[in-house]
């Protein structure tokens, strides 16, 4: 079996398996009055559809386990959690924060699944009020000396986020362990404009490090820090020279952008980094670590005086191919780099690392075609197209492509640049990807020339907007009554066209049929603008289980994506494609790892380019729809 036939492709929203799935899950029969271990062995059993079906109440203390069964289960979404912590906060009389505390403290966080748990909630306890973490100083101070490792960095993370950063550095101490924890709990503060007030913190532990762990630890919290960036560019980078020090100094210098990076320094990187690419043995030039320093090099290029970066450019040839990486971004449906250029017929390599849930590829079309590939390839199917790959036509159009990439995985292209300068767009060619994960390469005369004065390309679908800001609910949630005020339903309309709803919903029976329709969606949420725009920004907030997508990775290194059919105690049967006649069915001892994913197929960050009136004139347009009959 070839691995374009080992891809497994993942489906795009929940209507196109509906027909598929196996019948409607019915309640199952749990005895709640048992002694705990025998309700925990009941509740353990159960699917998390099952679970969700279990009876639970707030009136009587059997119903504990159930909410605290759904509230540390792999794969609930944010919403269920939330649902289960408000149950347990009145079956207690407890608090929020302490329920979420002892929630991180009872998770095995050696065990992966367990972890990800973990710090799914401990963002959640992260995001409750200052004051309501204030209030309960004395447990985040506790927490930092658990034998719980999420915890201890929730701990710290807490009483940063409370206020009480002092406290969280006394803790601290001289301790190494507890000088790891806190560092660590840097990138769980949520808040940029906390994180950066850590600065001074950070670089302390920075520069009096006893051991390289802590100073590994305190490299990787600069990525973190949005705080004095050119200082931190130029204190990591003399890490670079040190060979157990260089592969995070070098990702942590990737993070930081291009105008806080000191010309000098970068010369100085630069130099290095090609010397460094002339001594790396010919077999250690594929590698991630190999790959990171060449990606930061050719970026520091612009930097570089341009008789220089000829020089440079002209020594790395001689060893190396010119590779650009490019990451997808979890859950957004994007690729982490809108365009690069390359330089006429010179061969270069892509190295597409897929971070998302959903497989993706990487298909580089003539100017001007990437919409036409983008739906011929969508059209096409899963069939083999142009190269052997699926969701590729058989189109003079496509110049270069990669098959599917599943999630977590990687995989590399390598082509020689086309002879003529110009704008080739590049797509996922995955049915309906093409409206937001596309860029542009920009094939020019003389590379070096272009870096030294880099001018960005059209966008390839005629979008002139630019990025606004990373919504979330509690930006505007004390806005929305004032902002549904004197709204116009055409300007609405075009947002939600825009915006590309309309490309997967129906609203008053026009649009995509792939997602649910959206003509009474406030009445599927009782009229509360609030929940309706958070299912908007958050599409991951609930998730209905039974479309809760699973990756597993096999013993022999395969790994498949989709939506469960049915799950026995031997086997697991996944509906992995739209158009297949069966499940792929896996057998649970071949099966290495298995995920259960509490994210949604929407992709978030939708309205990121919106005003926030925009988004109050598409909120007050899903509105109207509950004034008017139902186009069904």
């Amino acid at each position: 079996m070839n691995r374009t036939s080992n891809v497994i492709w993942l489906v795009l929203f929940p209507l196109l398996l509906a027909p598929t799935l196996a019948q409607e899950v019915k309640r199952p029969r749990v005895f709640l009055d048992k002694n705990p271990r025998i309700v925990a062995f009941q509740l353990k059993r159960l699917s998390n559809e099952q679970l969700l079906l279990v009876e639970r109440a707030t009136d009587h203390e059997k119903y504990k386990p159930v909410f605290a069964a759904i509230l540390s289960r792999a794969g609930m979404s944010r919403k269920d959690r939330e649902d289960a912590l408000s149950g347990l906060v009145v079956l207690n009389n407890s608090n929020v924060v302490t329920e979420l505390l002892g929630a991180v403290a009872a998770t095995q966080v050696e065990d992966a699944e367990q972890l990800r748990v973990a710090q799914q909630l401990a963002a959640m306890l992260l995001q409750q009020r200052a004051t309501a973490l204030q209030a309960h100083q004395s447990e985040l101070v506790a927490a930092t000396t658990s034998t719980n490792s999420v915890l201890r960095a929730t701990g710290y993370a807490g009483l940063i986020v409370a206020g009480s950063a002092d406290t969280a550095w006394k803790a601290v101490g001289m301790s190494p362990e507890a000088q790891l924890d806190y560092l660590h709990a840097v990138s769980l503060i949520p808040r940029k404009a906390t994180r950066a007030t850590l600065r001074a913190r950070v670089a302390t532990l920075f520069d009096q490090a006893p051991n390289p762990e802590i100073k590994l630890a305190a490299i990787r919290a600069f990525a973190d820090i949005p705080a004095q960036q050119r200082e931190n560019f130029q204190l990591v980078a003399e890490c670079t020279g040190e060979p157990a020090l260089r592969t995070t100094a070098v990702r942590t210098l990737l993070t930081i952008p291009a105008e806080f990076r000191p010309r000098e320094t970068a010369a100085k990187l630069v130099d290095d980094f090609v010397t460094f690419a002339e001594d790396t043995p010919a077999a250690e030039r594929t590698t991630d670590d190999f790959v990171d320093v060449m990606q930061l090099t050719d970026q520091l290029m612009g930097l570089v005086p341009a008789a220089a970066a000829k020089l440079y450019r002209k020594r790395l040839d001689a060893v190396t191919v010119r590779v650009v990486r490019i990451n997808t971004v979890e859950e957004e449906m994007r690729y982490d780099l809108p365009y690069f250029a390359v330089e006429a017929g010179r061969e270069v390599q892509i190295v597409l690392h897929n971070d998302d849930l959903m497989p993706h590829n990487f298909v580089v079309t003539v100017p001007d075609a990437l919409q036409e590939v983008a739906l011929a390839g969508a059209a096409h199917g899963p069939a083999p197209g142009k190269f052997g790959h699926p969701y590729v036509p058989e189109s003079d159009q496509v110049l270069y492509a990669t098959g599917m990439v599943p999630p977590h995985r990687r995989a590399r292209l390598t082509f020689k640049a086309p002879d003529t300068p110009g704008e080739y767009p590049y797509v996922c060619t995955f049915p309906r990807h093409w409206m937001r994960m596309y860029g542009v390469m920009v094939v020019v005369p003389d590379l070096n020339a272009w870096q030294q004065s880099p001018t960005k390309p059209k966008d390839p679908i005629g979008s002139n907007r630019a990025f606004v800001a990373n919504w979330k609910l509690e930006d505007l949630q004390d806005q929305i009554s004032a902002g549904l005020q004197g709204r116009s339903p055409k300007i609405g309309a075009r947002i939600f066209t825009e915006a590309t709803c309309a490309q997967c919903h129906k609203f008053r029976g026009q649009g995509g049929a792939v997602g649910p329709e959206l003509t009474e969606v406030y009445k599927r949420f009782k009229n509360v603008d609030a929940d309706v725009l958070r299912e908007v920004l958050d599409p991951s907030h609930r998730i209905d289980p039974k479309y809760a997508v699973r990756v597993v990775v096999t013993d022999e290194g395969q790994v498949f994506s989709g939506i469960v059919a049915s799950e026995d105690r031997d086997q697991i049967a996944l509906i992995v494609n739209p158009e297949a006649k069966q499940p792929q069915i896996i057998q649970k001892d071949e099966i290495d790892e298995m995920v259960k994913s509490s994210k949604s197929m929407m992709p978030k960050a939708l309205l990121d380019r919106f005003t926030k009136d925009e988004i109050f004139e598409l909120l007050s347009y899903l509105k109207s729809g509950s004034s008017t009959p139902s186009a069904d």
